[in-house]
């Protein structure tokens, strides 16, 4: 027995990394060496993150959330979702190449790969079917949700979701010791590499275990009690290196986001038909604005529907189809955000949604029940045919199939001379101009992936937030060079200064080299070209 399940893991392991390799063709055969949309702000943020955590826990484990942004700030890593779990994955290849894009993209296959071999033994434990959890994890997996946010490395992480709900599963069939602590690390798992979802699993599980209790009669079964106290408390523990950064800066910041401000995040019925595969690119002629891709395919809504129908009258799937079809109503009525009510009510009554602002994400939980339905239909019906094999197949192709998108894979841009000038100076705090106003924010994305040649620690970044201190000082350092940017940057010894000509209009270019000029005293030149000029400041002593 345990020798074929060897070979049924190493199967599915084999056939969902082919699949992985062929649906993101070609980052696996070009790691490194091609970038999905490497201009793309969010993009740019994701492959610096993921490349510092790898480098801190290498270097300075404990630093890792004090991150080379917003100098002189600390634990700047918590200004945004920490990616602590996609960083420690790319350690091996960050290691092994130094190159930022090959670990990010090492990382972004592995999330593909992780979330099917989850989905796939979810659905196997629940409807005991191979073929329905192979297309189940199949069309979770790969949905076209997980494609439009590719830029998105913490959203790819899906993989905790099916996992953690599978621990769960286990324990309330046979509750133990071993099986909350399979439990609480899948949850803890997932908080590590996104916390959105981690959120949403631990609510999931809350949900499960009130509804098992009255579904079951387990008021007084003092082993599932005893294993879901254990599963809680291990999460805790394993979370806390997460869980005490991100509190401390809660704490000193008082940042929280207004439920008002999810209204723009939130799902619409519109989202729930819109994919960005090739096979359903037709449905969106006849869709009104939608502001979130997540259609979960032709293949798993047919099935899931019998899945319905057949597992509300099989004692044996009963629970399960009542299970998922009341988170899926729940999963769904949440995403809508604060208007529909659940999200508001939810807001108010679990702190960590005060974090977050996007609602329309719990659709992906509303992909999973849909995926786990679906294989509930499959496994009823399946394969009343004299060819079943052959049945299979064509199903398997369909769902592929139906899961292509249309990606575009480039080269990423060389390192600029004057990152790699930077890389061989000593280490000091680094100004990049233009510096970017608040409506241009993102633009300072791409100062950070390029910090990932030099990772001299920058004064201007972006993050979804931003130290008050620097708001402040952002006109001034706007005005650079000026005698209140240069005595700025002094008492906050910053030792560097690279300026992007090429960025200024007509009007502003001759005004930036005029200052230049006036302060050439105050600003070794380091590196120059016709549209790059790289300064150490030397000295500046107030007028």
């Amino acid at each position: 027995m345990r020798s074929r399940g060897m070979i049924e893991g190493a199967v599915a392991v084999a056939g969902f990394s082919a699949l992985t390799a062929i649906l993101t063709y070609p980052l696996a055969f070009q790691l490194g060496s091609v970038a999905y949309r490497p201009d793309a702000a969010d993009g740019q943020f994701s492959i610096w993150n993921v490349a510092w955590v790898a480098r801190a826990l290498l270097r300075d484990p404990l630093g890792v959330f004090n991150a080379n942004i917003f100098h002189p700030e600390r634990g700047t890593l918590a200004y945004s979702e920490a990616n602590l779990g996609s960083g420690l994955l790319a350690v091996p290849v960050y290691w092994a190449t130094g190159n930022a894009y090959a670990a990010h993209s090492f990382v972004v296959l592995l999330s593909f790969l992780f979330s099917a071999l989850a989905t796939y033994y979810l659905i196997r434990y629940l409807v005991a079917d191979r073929l329905a959890a192979a297309v189940g994890a199949i069309g979770f997996a790969f949905a076209p949700h997980v494609f439009a946010h590719l830029l998105h490395i913490q959203l790819l992480w899906t993989a905790g979701l099916p996992f953690g709900l599978l621990m769960y599963h286990r324990l309330v069939d046979r509750p133990t010791v071993t099986r909350g602590v399979a439990l609480g690390i899948g949850v803890s798992a997932q908080l590590y590499l996104c916390a959105y979802y981690g959120v949403f699993l631990v609510l999931v599980v809350g949900a499960f275990a009130m509804w098992n209790t009255c579904y079951r009669r387990l008021w007084r079964a003092w082993p599932f009690w005893r294993a879901l106290v254990v599963g809680a408390v291990v999460s805790v523990v394993a979370t806390l290196p997460l869980i005490i950064p991100v509190l401390a800066f809660q704490r000193s910041t008082a940042f929280v986001r207004p439920v008002e401000s999810s209204l723009l995040f939130s799902a619409n019925w519109a989202a729930y038909f819109a994919s960005s595969a090739t096979a359903h690119s037709w449905l969106l002629a006849y869709l009104p604005r939608w502001n979130e891709v997540l259609f979960p395919g032709f293949v798993v809504l047919g099935f899931g529907a019998l899945g319905l129908f057949a597992g509300t009258r099989s004692q044996a799937l009963r629970e399960t189809t009542l299970t998922y079809l009341g988170l899926c109503v729940l999963a769904v009525w949440a995403s809508f955000g604060p208007a529909a009510g659940l999200y508001a009510w939810l807001y108010a009554a679990f702190p960590p949604l005060m974090l977050m602002r996007a609602p329309s994400r719990f659709g992906v939980v509303a992909l999973l029940t849909c995926v786990v339905l679906s294989g509930v239909g499959m496994a009823r019906f399946s394969w009343r045919t004299r060819w079943p094999g052959l049945a299979g197949a064509v199903l398997l192709v369909a769902a592929v199939t139906e899961h292509v998108v249309p990606l575009a894979f480039v080269p990423p841009p060389g390192p600029h001379p004057a990152y790699l000038r930077l890389a061989a100076l000593p280490t000091g705090p680094l100004l990049e101009v233009p510096v970017y106003s608040h409506r241009a924010q993102f633009l300072r994305a791409r100062y950070m992936l390029a910090s990932t040649i030099h990772w001299m620690p920058l004064v201007n970044a972006y993050s979804d937030y931003e130290p008050p201190a620097f708001q402040r000082r952002l006109d001034i350092y706007g005005g650079f060079p000026s005698h209140d940017a240069l005595r700025e940057l002094a008492r906050d010894r910053v030792r560097y200064v690279l300026i992007h000509l090429d960025a200024f209009d007509a009007q502003g270019r001759p005004a930036l080299e005029s200052g230049l000029r006036e302060f050439a005293a105050d600003l070794q030149p380091l590196y120059a070209d016709s549209d790059t000029r790289l300064y150490e400041l030397v000295s500046y002593a107030d007028p």
